[in-house]
């Protein structure tokens, strides 16, 4: 077994040797918890949710960690627009969070730190930076860490700092590279921040965006860990900084792979409000999609460093091909009858071609190529009558140890919501008052938001299409 991946530092593909084997220490940038999280934002979470559990099928012990900003520029803005305090705006949102990971059957994260629980460390942190001579304080009273004082700045996004002008500063937590320059460690309380700050050795303020991430990566991993994920976007200035303030307060490797997926489209275009195509995964559940779906597009859609063309028409398709998945698992589970047994050596396989694919860099469309070849084979094998109830057992052992992966091959039994339920209920009503063309009605309702109706003789049962 040899695991590779792309390394964004490097810029090339390298064999995953993890600094103390089996154990992987994994930090994954989170949500700014000031809305909810767009599709864009899921796609960083599902292909680190892939990553995560390729790496523990490959019996590694990943210890996975995930920030929640919960302070920076767009948190206080939009708290204090809403009139409400930082933590009364955060909390619907982080609560919403939680409730995406949940239905898009990610694996919980071992720690969630929120910004707002580690100031104390971030201020540790800054100390440490003033003692190697890497940061100052400003006329306004704001700390910026001095980037011509470190001598890797720019290696990750492989910035050219030539013509950088001495002492320009950028004291927003968010900029584009043509604004390169001395970044925020420590922002000076003014107006706008309202009643967010915390005292500190350089008086009323509170941190920038960056020293956050780097301040709660090193308190529950370590001053050097393994992995670091994040979206492109993450690339600069978010991950630079990180690593120009952690490596220049140790004088260690921050962290040894950087992995990051690339940014997703809608139906080929930027994903924007004004165009009507910036969707949540509110927004698809209220269309009838279930984040079962969201999931398999989200992965399957394309590889994660290549950009994703996410649209409506991929989620039906995402739809039809679970339902192959599953028609396949009911076969496979008639075929078994209960029995017990091992799959034929054709099917596992294929099981090996699954895990060997996605050794080489999350090769998500060879490993899931190998899924379908088992489903077309199998089904093949059953038609003709060639399948036993030991295989089919078997095979249904091969789909749940792909599962543990993938993540969407069992179908989930989802409870329906109240307005699932009364809908459901009305149709009942309509058809005992024989009100058949209402209790369509209501059925083809239903259907659009996602769900079927089974009349049965203990009343009706709700299934999820």
């Amino acid at each position: 077994m040899a695991i590779s991946f792309y390394n964004t530092m490097s810029r090339s593909v390298e064999a995953f040797e993890p600094v103390g084997p089996p154990r992987v220490r994994m930090y994954t940038c989170g949500p700014t918890v000031y809305n909810f999280a767009h599709i864009g934002n899921l796609r960083a979470y599902v292909f680190e949710d892939l990553l995560r559990r390729h790496l523990e099928y490959r019996e590694f012990e990943v210890l996975h960690v995930m920030n929640l900003t919960d302070v920076d520029d767009k948190t206080i803005r939009s708290s204090r627009e809403a009139g409400v305090s930082l933590d009364e705006f955060t909390s619907p949102y982080k609560d919403a969070f939680f409730a995406d990971v949940r239905e898009l059957n990610i694996l919980e994260a071992h720690h969630y730190p929120a910004a707002t629980d580690h100031v104390e460390d971030m201020i540790i942190l800054i100390k440490r930076l003033f003692e190697k001579d890497l940061a100052y304080q400003s006329d306004d009273g704001s700390v910026y860490f001095s980037i011509q004082k470190f001598s890797g700045y720019g290696k990750l996004a492989h910035l050219d700092l030539e013509g950088l002008k001495p002492g320009a500063r950028v004291d927003q937590d968010e900029y584009e590279k043509d604004h390169v320059g001395d970044f925020a460690l420590w922002k000076a309380w003014d107006e706008e921040d309202g009643d967010v700050g915390w005292d500190s050795p350089w008086g009323k303020g509170r941190p920038g965006w960056h020293i956050e991430c780097s301040a709660m990566a090193m308190r529950f991993l370590g001053e050097s860990f393994d992995v670091h994920c994040g979206g492109v976007d993450n690339i600069f200035p978010h991950h630079e900084d990180e690593i120009a303030q952690s490596e220049g307060a140790t004088g260690k490797p921050f962290a040894k792979y950087w992995l990051h997926n690339a940014h997703l489209i809608v139906d080929g275009k930027k994903m924007s409000k004004s165009l009507g195509n910036f969707y949540t995964l509110r927004d698809l559940q209220d269309r009838g999609y279930s984040g079962r779906e969201v999931r398999f597009a989200l992965l399957q859609s394309a590889h994660y460093r290549q950009t994703l063309n996410f649209s409506l028409e991929g989620l039906d398709a995402a739809r039809a091909s679970l339902g192959r998945i599953d028609e396949f698992a009911g076969r496979l589970q008639e075929t078994a009858k209960g029995e017990s047994g091992t799959a034929p050596d054709w099917a596992k396989a294929e099981l090996d071609r699954f895990g060997t694919s996605l050794d080489e860099d999350l090769n998500i469309s060879n490993a899931s190529a190998a899924l379908f070849d088992l489903i077309r084979a199998g089904n093949r094998k059953m038609d003709m009558g060639e399948l036993g109830a030991g295989d089919a057992s078997g095979i249904l052992g091969l789909l749940s140890r792909m599962d543990e992966v993938f993540g969407f091959i069992g179908s989930r039994e989802e409870e329906a919501g109240a307005e699932i339920l009364e809908l459901a209920a009305k149709r009942d009503a309509a058809r005992g008052a024989r009100d058949f063309e209402a209790a369509d009605r209501c059925r083809d309702e239903l259907a659009a938001k996602g769900w079927a109706v089974q009349d049965t003789p203990d009343g009706f049962k709700l299934k999820r299409l």
